[in-house]
Order: C-alpha cells, then sequence, then structure tokens
C-alpha cells in the first residue's frame, strides 16, 4: 500500500534499518509512537508532537523534557538510542 506523507525537502535521507536516527522525521510523520499517541491524540497521521529545527525533525517530547527522569521516560519511549526501526520507505527524494 503507498502513502503519501508531506517530508521536508531538506530532511536528512532516511537512514537503514538499525542505523542511528538522523531526524529525517518519516516514521513520525507517518505515524506517532506511543508517546505520540497520548501527545496527538490519535493512532494514524503524523505525531503532533514533532517539530522541524531547521535542519532535521526532533521529538518535542524529548526536547521539553531534555533530562532527568522526565527525559529519561521520553527517549525511552520514543526509542531514541536504539536505531532506525521504521520499515516505510521514502520515495520521490534524489
Amino acid at each position: 500500500m503507498n502513502r503519501i506523507i508531506q517530508i521536508h525537502p531538506e530532511a536528512p535521507h532516511k537512514p537503514a534499518l538499525g542505523q542511528p536516527c538522523n531526524g529525517c522525521g518519516v516514521c513520525c510523520l507517518a505515524e506517532p509512537c506511543p508517546l505520540g499517541v497520548l501527545l496527538s491524540r490519535r493512532f494514524k497521521g503524523a505525531c503532533a508532537a514533532l517539530r522541524w529545527d531547521g535542519a532535521r525533525y526532533v521529538c518535542g517530547a524529548l526536547t521539553a523534557q531534555p533530562g532527568g527522569l522526565r527525559g529519561w521516560l521520553v527517549r525511552r519511549w520514543i526509542a531514541a538510542g536504539a536505531g532506525c526501526d521504521c520499515s516505510l520507505e521514502a520515495a520521490g527524494k534524489p
């Protein structure tokens, strides 16, 4: 099934599965993670917490809570540092 998601033209290319996240945004633009479901109040579509920082996409929940226990919980919920787990492939980018 083909789906169309709008990706910022300057977003980095999606990394291969298992490679470190580079902020391409494909996963969060396609659907929210478990934390994003709570923040977005939806299971489909772009996560409401996703932010463009001028060079890449970042999780707004993580930038709002960068340190301490809350930051740790956010990083755990969004699987920060676990590597790319998005099997979607972006088409149309050179």
